[in-house]
């Protein structure tokens, strides 16, 4: 389903057809147009997709009827319609277009292009009309430099001909300073900045973007376009909780809108603010949705959660089989963003399961890109753990000084927790007991479990290295808690292990999860948890209302209910409407 408009839109542009077969008509065009601005006012882009098309048919002067298909072909492009998008891109170049217009199919062509690959051949497009654009419409030609970065950013090491530092400098060069500056800008300049000089001067443009994106009036268009992006950069500075509202606020507004094409990324992007508070099963719940909606509107899956849940469950077996399954579709589509977030997880897996080699080589590998902005400070991150077990005390010091250039440019508790526990890994005794305890105490101000687990495990193995069993087995216990309810195995076992070697014994324990749900099933479950009808679910899932009852009635059995009332009962922890509706 490529965000199909509704039975009676197509009805109506049928009748419409037949009662102009004859001849284009300019007053039954001009009534579409308006009847697809009523809709997309209400979020209907499908059905305004369909108006504008057909206005387009009728439209009987060629300069307006390619005004109208490219208008029909960004709607359509909205809604998550490619194929549909790219063919009427083509009947609005058969127009006589002025410079603006024509910037703007290629600008569009270049969107498409993204959208439905995320590889390297939407950058030079998109680069090449935020220049087209630099002299008809320098607001816009802002914009479409972010969208050019953006593009970049996912091709990284595998860019061919268009890096992310050529588009960063070109946006730098080609500026106008607009005043006062809007978020976009500031988010554009950050970027920019970073890539070119460094976090020490891209930092605190990125926190101002961030900011501007949280507290000022945002218009919806520039919401649902920009705010995935203004959220993975609040999560690249260590702003946990930027990153947690806007991601929320533009998954909310994308889906008011009926805007499919940016669900996808969104959802993938959003996913992420669970998978680190160690909220896997919500996690997981997202990366289904995501998948659900690039099946139904031909939009690129973006894979990177599955790869990365299957990581922090320490499940090895189904890491190494997306891995072999994704790498070739990744090289040959050119995103290397892509191979960079596999090795960073690979380097995530092996550290919990306490293969500090093969993790020191996968975090390595992550950073060969020196532009690279969201996976390759995690890596360093996970660098530094196994290089400190594997005695390259030296990489270790050079990958912890880049990664505090970023944690201090931030001065988040996340970032300075996760300083502090690196940091501990490279010193001893007093100095290092007094950063495990800095770690501990940031890091629990936070949401971010995973990381404040991690900062008790390590603590615990450094006191059992200095002897102090009774006080190791504490921290031990703690992480060892920790990471069993939130399923993350691998470093459970590795906790469970140091605990045994303190000489306690270690009931065995068990994951609080409902493994026993399909993906599918406990998504369902946890939406009608959350108070959702069976055909609000159905809508959100694309599939009917039928297959949702026959999925709850699996539910029911399988978890040994009657009712969904009571799913709360078996489904504890917090609920979700808020926060993936």
């Amino acid at each position: 389903m490529q965000g199909a408009a509704p039975r009676w839109v197509a009805g109506l542009a049928l009748r419409h057809k037949r009662e102009s077969r004859a001849c284009r008509d300019e007053d039954v065009a001009g009534e579409l147009e308006r009847a697809a601005s009523r809709a997309q006012a209400r979020g209907g882009l499908a059905a305004a997709a369909a108006f504008l098309e057909r206005a387009s048919d009728l439209t009987p002067e060629p300069l307006r009827r390619a005004q109208r298909a490219l208008a029909a072909a960004q709607t359509k492009f909205e809604a998550g319609a490619l194929d549909d998008a790219v063919a009427l891109l083509g009947t609005a170049e058969t127009g006589v277009l002025n410079d603006l217009e024509r910037a703007r199919v290629h600008l569009l062509r270049g969107q498409v292009a993204f959208a439905a690959r995320r590889g390297s051949d939407a950058p030079p497009l998109l680069l090449s009309a935020a220049r087209e654009l630099d002299a008809v419409d320098p607001g816009l030609a802002r914009a479409t430099y972010l969208d050019a970065l953006t593009a970049a950013l996912f091709a990284g090491r595998l860019a061919r001909g268009v890096s992310a530092l050529e588009v960063s400098r070109a946006a730098l060069a080609g500026r106008s300073s607009p005043q006062p500056e809007r978020a976009r800008d500031l988010l554009l300049d950050g970027l920019a900045l970073q890539i070119t000089n460094g976090p020490v001067v891209g930092v605190p443009v990125l926190k101002r973007a961030v900011r501007a994106f949280r507290d000022e009036e945002v218009a919806t268009e520039e919401v649902m376009r920009w705010l995935w992006l203004a959220g993975r950069a609040a999560g690249f500075i260590w702003d946990y909780d930027g990153w947690d509202e806007l991601t929320a606020r533009q998954h909310q507004a994308a889906r008011d809108a009926g805007a499919l094409a940016a669900l996808p990324l969104s959802l993938s992007t959003r996913a992420g603010v669970y998978l680190l508070a160690g909220q896997l099963a919500a996690a997981v719940s997202l990366f289904e949705e995501s998948r659900t909606l690039s099946e139904a509107t031909a939009a690129r899956a973006v894979p990177y959660g599955v790869l990365a849940l299957a990581a922090f469950r320490g499940d090895e077996d189904k890491a190494m089989r997306l891995l072999e399954s994704g790498a070739t579709d990744l090289a040959s589509r050119g995103e290397g963003m892509g191979i960079t977030q596999a090795q960073w997880t690979s380097a995530v897996l092996y550290n919990g399961l306490a293969r500090y080699d093969d993790a020191l080589a996968a975090a390595d590998q992550a950073l060969e890109d020196p532009h690279e902005l969201w996976f390759s400070t995690w890596a360093a991150v996970e660098l530094i753990e196994a290089a400190s077990r594997t005695g390259n005390a030296a990489r270790a010091t050079d990958s912890l000084e880049w990664l505090a250039s970023s944690t201090r440019a931030s001065g988040s508790d996340w970032g300075l927790g996760i300083e502090a526990r690196s940091r501990a890994l490279l010193s001893h005794g007093d100095a290092a007991e007094s950063l495990y305890a800095e770690a501990i105490e940031r890091l629990g101000r936070t949401r971010l479990r995973v990381d404040l687990a991690r900062a008790h495990l390590l603590y615990g193995e450094w006191l059992r290295r200095e002897r102090r069993r009774t006080h190791a087995r504490e921290q031990l216990r703690t992480a060892l808690e920790m990471f069993t309810a939130m399923g993350v195995e691998a470093f459970a076992g590795r906790a469970e292990r140091e605990l045994l070697a303190t000489g306690e014994h270690v009931r065995k324990h068990t994951v609080e999860t409902r493994d026993e749900l399909t993906a599918q099933e406990a998504q369902i479950a946890r939406l009608a948890r959350d108070g959702l009808s069976n055909r609000d679910i159905g809508d959100r899932l694309f599939i009917s209302q039928h297959t949702v009852a026959y999925h709850l009635r699996k539910v029911f059995s399988k978890l040994d209910i009657t009712s969904r009332n009571q799913l709360d009962r078996v489904l504890p922890g917090n609920a979700l409407t808020s926060q993936i509706a």
